[in-house]
């Protein structure tokens, strides 16, 4: 029997091959993708899987194949052997995109990585143009010293690495770490952002995203060192703002969970984005077990106009169905597009003289 990898269909299809030494990398999504610089569908040849965060189409190799050419997936396999047998073109086509493996770190546990990270934003400062952005949202001094957002550390990444190790932390199996060239410890050099600590209900770090400076595509990411010697990817993990309680708000993004949490006093879960959803299953069967009955989502007004984030929300709704959980959703004025803006308007209105 034919073994097919994901190479095979990269070259059969004429897709993009990936950057030099990549094994994971983006192209646009024939689903969801209608801009010409848009690229959400993520191929990974070393995993032979795909998939898009945008609308969430995912599978392996012969989904991928049926994906592009309408085939059935349960045809793919005569069908590449028939068109692909044991050709020269093939075995060129798969020398071409032969990546060497990377060695990963697997992911090391909550509590050391939840030190690590306390020590790395400890070692870090919040840039006055940061500090005046996260204001602006609503939040207060006290509330972004107890979040403890930092910015993105541009320079000194290896000394960085290096006096977190002499403080007797560890850093193999942290996303964020990786060896460079030189066999030293590195922390990954990121665009201009504010790092957000994300957490769990327990409130320790489980790992950190960006909120990054000028850009309009992808402006949420989380800190990985994915595909680097010795790195480690992030999970996607979801963020709680607030204390546990039988009834909390379900919305999209750590930063506008806590800014939600600190302007109402809401308890606040978030998920990476509505079509990110890996991790929430087992996050509230343990909310479930402190006493969660209830879940309102709030995520952002397009929702109801954006057919790729209807698709997520469908899938989330029909998750907390079969879970037990009773549920509902907020709603407001769609002047506002998130509900953590709609908050904060109304807060300053009661502070506005009238």
């Amino acid at each position: 029997m034919e073994i097919y990898h994901m190479s095979d269909i990269v070259s059969l299809l004429g897709l993009p091959y990936p950057p030099q030494g990549r094994t994971s990398y983006y192209i646009p999504c024939p689903c969801c993708d209608d801009k010409p610089r848009a690229k959400h569908l993520n191929i990974n040849l070393q995993k032979d899987v795909f998939r898009c965060p945008r609308c969430g189409v995912y599978g392996g190799v012969f989904a991928l194949y049926s994906l592009y050419t309408g085939v059935p997936v349960d045809k793919v396999r005569d069908v590449l052997n028939e068109r692909l047998g044991t050709s020269v073109q093939t075995e060129k086509a798969k020398q071409k995109l032969e990546v060497p493996a990377i060695q990963e770190y697997p992911i090391t546990d909550i509590d050391t990585r939840h030190a690590t990270y306390e020590a790395l934003l400890s070692l870090l400062t919040l840039a006055p143009d940061h500090r005046d952005n996260l204001l602006g949202r609503g939040l207060s001094q006290r509330d972004i010293d107890r979040l403890g957002y930092k910015t993105t550390p541009v320079v000194g990444t290896t000394a960085i690495a290096k006096q977190l190790q002499s403080q007797g932390h560890y850093l193999a199996g942290i996303p964020g770490f990786y060896r460079n060239e030189s066999d030293n410890w590195v922390f990954v050099h990121e665009r201009r952002g504010i790092l957000i600590p994300v957490r769990n209900k327990d409130g320790l770090i489980q790992g950190l995203q960006i909120r990054r400076d000028n850009v309009n595509r992808r402006k949420f990411r989380w800190v990985s060192s994915a595909e680097r010697k010795d790195g480690c990817k992030a999970e996607g993990w979801p963020h709680l703002a607030g204390p546990v309680r039988s009834v909390l708000v379900l919305t999209e993004g750590p930063m506008k969970a806590d800014v939600i949490h600190a302007l109402s006093g809401l308890a606040v879960l978030a998920v990476p984005g509505v079509n990110a959803l890996t991790q929430l299953r087992s996050t509230l069967a343990e909310l479930r077990d402190e006493g969660l009955t209830e879940i309102k989502t709030a995520f952002d007004m397009d929702f109801f106009t954006n057919c790729h984030v209807q698709n997520g929300y469908n899938s989330l709704l029909a998750l907390l169905d079969e879970m037990g959980f009773q549920y509902g959703t907020y709603v407001w004025d769609p002047r506002y597009k998130g509900l953590d803006d709609y908050i904060w308007e109304h807060c300053l209105q009661r502070k506005r003289p009238k």
